[in-house]
């Protein structure tokens, strides 16, 4: 990690905390700053990339790296959705407690966007050409959720995160069984999930409606199977 970002990794989340407290004009310029990191800069992780060097040089045949490469791929998408997710909840949140939570929970997510960036360079791949999609999509929807309340951005913290732990376990049976490395990722995330979600109910999220969590599902589904190619 460079000096500049292991600095700034090091900031206390105060200093992230900007929204319309000050202006609105603060506001839009710390969600323009934090956009611009999610997209624009190289993910930086303040934890190891999961596995061990010899695992990542594991050897896979063409239909193996491109499959493990289409399911890492789908992973980064999926966290810069996580990163503006939490960062438009956050912004709208009403409770300071709340949303140091949220801010906290979106930097350990950043670790997954470097891991799973650090692994598709080992693949010879790349990243989905939609991410800046995928950013204003959720960021819109996570900013929404948060209007809604504290209570409710906390209870669609719980369903996301119970809806990306079964994605991943779904990842954990079909990636090659011989990519160890991708696998180490993939658990490690699916860890961190688990504990955000549990962090999130006992802050006090409420359970969604059905027919949300229908949709939410839906939602995850188109782009899943969009990144997974494009």
């Amino acid at each position: 990690m460079s000096g500049a970002a292991s600095r700034d990794a090091e900031r206390p989340l105060s200093l992230y905390n900007k929204r319309m407290d000050a202006s609105p004009l603060d506001a839009l310029i710390t969600a323009a700053d934090r956009a611009l990191r999610a997209l624009g800069a190289p993910a930086q992780a303040a934890r190891p990339t999961p596995g061990t060097p010899d695992t990542a040089k594991t050897e896979l045949s063409p239909e193996e790296r491109r499959h493990a490469a289409g399911l890492m791929r789908v992973n980064h998408a999926g966290e810069i959705a996580a990163q503006a997710l939490y960062h438009g909840q956050a912004l709208a949140a009403a409770d300071g407690a709340t949303r140091e939570m949220l801010l906290r929970a979106a930097r350990e997510e950043a670790d997954h966007l470097a891991w799973c960036a650090t692994r598709l360079r080992e693949l010879d791949s790349r990243a989905s050409l939609l991410d800046p999609l995928w950013y204003a999509g959720s960021f819109a929807i996570g900013a929404l959720a948060g209007v809604l309340g504290d209570r409710i951005s906390l209870g669609f913290v719980v369903e996301t995160e119970r809806q990306v732990e079964g994605h991943l376990q779904g990842h954990l049976g079909t990636l090659p069984a011989g990519d160890a490395r991708s696998r180490a990722i993939v658990e490690a995330m699916r860890a961190d999930e688990v504990a955000h979600g549990a962090s999130a109910k006992a802050a006090g999220g409420i359970d969604l409606p059905a027919p949300v969590r229908a949709l939410m599902r839906a939602t995850a589904r188109v782009m899943t199977g969009t990144a997974y190619w494009v």
